[in-house]
């Protein structure tokens, strides 16, 4: 069987189960990038080569275990984010494509500026923490997540990617407000869904991804901004920036209790799907 042939059969398989053609063939890519360390270009060229016993092997078990459910993500421990390459693990969620635009939000404000303290709360696999960090120069940053598991992810990306992000186990429910305002920059991506959004849901997320960074409760949507926003209050500097990445359902809920609250120029943004996707505020 040549490469072309492999990659082939497997997209066709994939076709038949995930969304479309093109997300099979972008599994696919994952799973030879990570067997081989093939790029696109390496499976055209390489295309009419006999593939080893090796690569059929292990390409065919890794389709085997996404077509079973498993996100590819989690089969090899890696995922892309803004231009890296990240440790995950079922501890932490897989990152998506919309959290790298809270990233983009970020530096095309700050791009330039050196020497700013950002802190990141409920840090996951401390995506969001290492690519601030590694484009915003000079910056110090400080990230916590509640789960111990999803920290020794967090702190593995640090010394992978060669940032020094302070990565410290922290519940959001209990934040201790600080003696001074110390931070240029506060961004959480908490939890949003709704629990009674499940059930529209994948059932590879729900199966796969850590339920206690994805869901509050139907009577309390807001659980997690509240005391945020409590602690942020004290914690910005003036003139600093809240950045949130927000569920669209809850969007204008938020707007009108952080304008509540003496936030001034709240703005919902949103992202590329044209969803109210985040929110940025000012002290």
């Amino acid at each position: 069987m040549t490469v072309k042939q492999l990659f082939d059969t497997h997209k066709k398989r994939l076709a038949n189960f995930l969304d479309s053609e093109s997300e099979a063939a972008q599994t696919l890519l994952i799973i030879f990038e990570n067997i081989k360390g093939w790029s696109m270009t390496d499976i055209l060229v390489r295309g009419d080569d006999e593939a080893s016993e090796f690569v059929i092997q292990q390409t065919e078990q890794a389709v085997n275990r996404v077509i079973e459910g498993e996100p590819v993500q989690y089969i090899f421990g890696k995922a892309h984010f803004y231009g890296l390459i990240i440790n995950v693990s079922p501890a932490t969620l897989i990152p998506r494509p919309e959290t790298a635009e809270l990233v983009d939000l970020i530096i095309d404000k700050y791009k330039g500026i050196s020497d700013l303290r950002v802190f990141e709360i409920a840090t996951g696999s401390g995506c969001i923490a290492v690519a601030l960090a590694r484009n915003l120069p000079f910056s110090q940053v400080d990230a916590i997540d509640i789960s111990d598991k999803a920290l020794d992810v967090a702190k593995s990306n640090n010394e992978l990617l060669r940032t020094n992000v302070d990565f410290k186990e922290g519940d959001i429910l209990s934040l201790k407000q600080p003696l001074s305002p110390i931070y240029d920059i506060i961004v959480s991506n908490p939890p949003y869904i709704a629990r009674r959004e499940a059930k529209e849901m994948s059932s590879v997320v729900l199966d796969h991804e850590p339920d206690i960074a994805l869901f509050v409760p139907d009577d309390d949507p807001l659980k997690f901004y509240k005391p945020i926003l409590t602690y942020a209050v004290e914690a910005l500097k003036p003139g600093g920036t809240l950045y949130f990445e927000i569920n669209p359902l809850f969007a204008d809920d938020l707007k009108k209790f952080m304008l509540s609250q003496q936030w001034r120029s709240v703005d919902i943004v949103r992202d590329m799907q044209r969803n109210n996707r985040f929110i940025i505020a000012t002290r």
